[in-house]
C-alpha cells in the first residue's frame, strides 16, 4: 500500500504518469473507497461543507470522470483507462486530504488568511496534475492536456453552481 502512496506522490510531482499504477479491479476498488472516504473526511472537517456538498461535490466528480473516459475512449486509448482513472481518484484524494490538513492544522499558527491562499493553491494544483495524467494516457503534449483539465475543471465548477446556485455570487 506504501508503494501505491508512493505512486501517487510521484504523479502529484509530475514525475511519473498512470502507467505507474497496476491494473487491477482490486486496486481500483481500494481506490474508489479512497475517493469516497476522502469526500467524507473533507466534508466533516469542512464547516462550510455539509452532506449536500457531499453529495454534489461526488456527483461533479463523477461527471468529471465521465468526461476524462470520454476523452481517452475517443482518442484510442481505451486500454489505459482503467490506470487513468485509478490516477485521477487516487491524486485527487490525496490533494483532497492536503486540503483537509493545510485548513486544520496550519489555521491556528498561519490565519485564515495564508491557509487560503495555500489551500486555493493545492485545490489549483489538481489541473496541471490531471492535465498531465491525461496527457500521459492519450500520448498528446502536457499542454493539451492542461487545457482538457482546465476545461473539465471549468465544467465541473459550473455543474456544481447549478446543481447548488447558493454557491453562486452575484455580479
Amino acid at each position: 500500500m506504501f508503494a501505491l502512496f508512493e505512486t501517487l506522490f510521484d504523479i502529484i510531482r509530475l514525475r511519473k504518469g498512470p502507467d505507474a499504477i497496476p491494473r487491477s479491479t482490486i486496486l481500483l476498488a481500494v481506490l474508489v473507497a479512497l475517493w469516497l472516504s476522502t469526500g467524507l473526511v473533507m466534508t466533516f472537517m469542512t464547516e462550510e461543507l455539509d452532506a449536500r456538498d457531499f453529495i454534489i461535490g461526488t456527483v461533479t466528480g463523477v461527471a468529471g470522470l465521465l468526461c476524462y473516459t470520454a476523452i481517452v475512449v475517443l482518442s484510442g486509448k481505451s486500454a489505459r483507462l482503467m490506470q487513468a482513472i485509478m490516477a485521477l481518484m487516487g491524486c485527487g484524494s490525496l490533494l483532497s486530504l492536503m486540503f483537509v490538513a493545510g485548513n486544520v492544522l496550519l489555521t491556528p499558527f498561519l490565519g485564515d488568511n495564508i491557509v487560503n491562499l495555500i489551500v486555493t493553491l493545492i485545490l489549483l494544483w489538481t489541473v496541471p496534475v490531471e492535465g498531465h495524467i491525461i496527457s500521459r494516457t492519450i500520448d498528446r503534449h502536457w499542454y493539451v492536456g492542461v487545457v482538457v483539465a482546465m476545461a473539465i475543471f471549468v465544467f465541473q465548477l459550473l455543474l456544481y453552481s447549478v446543481m447548488d446556485p447558493a454557491t453562486t455570487t452575484p455580479v
